[in-house]
């Protein structure tokens, strides 16, 4: 695919560390709120029966399903998915070129990743 001046940009603007945080951010977000979006469409239910079921208002499940929401509490999440028959899973991936430290059996040890 041609790239357009956006891409450049976008990439332009991805070098830097701080952008590409809010950017990354951003994305996850996005992703959660399409999936919770798509888990209640799949149960045949609109925002407002959700809400029913959670015990928590139709505002509050906007919010959820909002790409710009970025309180997500891990204790509803795992509500929601309870009533949309789901899981949540949270995984921790380290980046590419960072430092990581590991503990082990009262031990650490710091690697350092460079690229």
């Amino acid at each position: 695919m041609k790239k357009t001046n956006f891409d450049d940009y976008l990439n332009q603007q991805l070098k830097d560390p701080e952008f590409a945080a809010r950017f990354s951010a951003a994305g996850d977000a996005w992703d959660v709120a399409l999936q919770i979006a798509d888990l209640r469409r799949k149960s045949g239910l609109s925002q407002k029966e959700l809400a029913k079921l959670l015990h928590t208002s139709q505002q509050q499940i906007s919010r959820l399903e909002s790409s710009g929401y970025e309180g997500h509490s891990l204790s509803m999440l795992r509500r929601v998915a309870h009533v949309l028959h789901a899981r949540v899973r949270v995984v921790f991936e380290p980046e590419e070129g960072t430092a990581v430290l590991r503990v082990a059996e009262g031990e650490s040890e710091y690697n350092e990743n460079t690229p």
